[in-house]
């Protein structure tokens, strides 16, 4: 007697249905095409992009605290009104990811308390004091020189709400590179000491500026699905040696060094070698151990609770002309 094959097990309905969005999706990631609001999307999908919107958002909020310490101490009327329109630029970026993270399902609210509570994390970066007023010029060209590099190729992210919301986000991070690298040129014109000012803030931010773009790739529990859905277009380490290529230059046409004794172009390859980074700092830092963390949080904290009553008030006059 000849043996029959197994029977094939039945396929529910609803994991039929499941299967087929499954595949209609992966064909709109193969495609580069957009992935929208009101699409199905796989769960891990959705996760993913809550985390990494919300902690660019968090990181545009916590990134006022910086720069914002000097606006009243700018040496002139043009420089605080020029820093107070950029801190304004990052409330507003920080307001268009939340807004991109809610089409997900994801609650403002509760994004701003996890937050708080460590559960979510903002950008390293942000966890250094600004010691002076040319940190404010460094971090315009370093800090959002690294975001720029960073950010433009999120505009060609698979996830449509994230991707447009960052068109503008980078055309205002561009015009903020450009006011600090002209507010650094101005200093290093001027005297002695303003040009020493330059280059100690240039020492203190260029390590950190480059743990900006992440652990190397080796390390990253995230980016390669990341990559493989089409929220991100490049590794960690890509995007750092495309910063390292970008800013070398500029350093040079300023006048400045930049503190790493291994800092060489490959003739080989046109692009800049650089040393090795100190990742137990940034893993100190992330943790919750660098300068500055509990006071970022603290403050953040403060401006959550300070304000209640204008969410309140904003939320009962929206519930009663609704």
């Amino acid at each position: 007697m000849t043996a029959t094959a197994p029977a094939a097990p039945a396929v529910s309905p609803a994991d039929a249905v499941e299967r087929q969005l499954q595949e209609q999706f992966d064909a709109t990631i193969a495609a580069q095409h957009r992935i929208e609001p009101r699409d199905w999307m796989p769960e891990g999908y959705r996760r993913t992009l809550i985390r990494q919107i919300a902690q660019h958002a968090h990181s545009e909020i916590i990134g006022m605290q910086p720069e914002g310490d000097w606006l009243l101490a700018a040496p002139s009327l043009r420089r605080k009104a020029i820093l107070l329109a950029k801190v304004q630029d990052e409330a507003g970026h920080g307001m268009y990811l939340y807004s991109a993270a809610e089409t997900l399902g994801a609650d403002r609210a509760d994004l701003t308390d996890k937050l708080i509570e460590g559960r979510q994390k903002y950008s390293s970066i942000f966890n250094y004091p600004t010691l002076t007023y040319a940190d404010v010029g460094v971090i315009g060209w370093l800090v959002d020189g690294a975001a720029i590099c960073n950010q433009v190729p999120l505009c060609r992210s698979s996830y449509g709400p994230y991707a447009r919301a960052m068109i503008r986000v980078c055309k205002e991070e561009s015009f903020h590179q450009r006011q600090g690298y002209e507010l650094l040129m101005t200093m290093m014109h001027g005297t002695g000491e303003q040009r020493a000012m330059v280059q100690d803030a240039v020492d203190r931010w260029w390590w950190p500026s480059l743990m900006m773009f992440g652990p190397p790739d080796t390390d990253s529990p995230n980016s390669a699905r990341s990559m493989a859905w089409g929220i991100k277009r490049h590794s960690n380490d890509e995007l750092r040696q495309r910063f390292v290529d970008m800013t070398v230059p500029q350093a040079e046409f300023l006048g400045v060094t930049l503190p790493d004794p291994d800092l060489s172009l490959d003739p080989a390859t046109g692009r800049y070698r650089f040393g090795p980074i100190d990742w137990e700092e940034l893993k100190r830092v992330i943790s919750g151990q660098g300068p500055c963390n509990a006071e970022r949080i603290a403050r953040r904290r403060a401006a959550r609770d300070d304000n209640a009553w204008v969410t309140e008030a904003a939320t009962a006059y929206a519930e009663k002309n609704s």
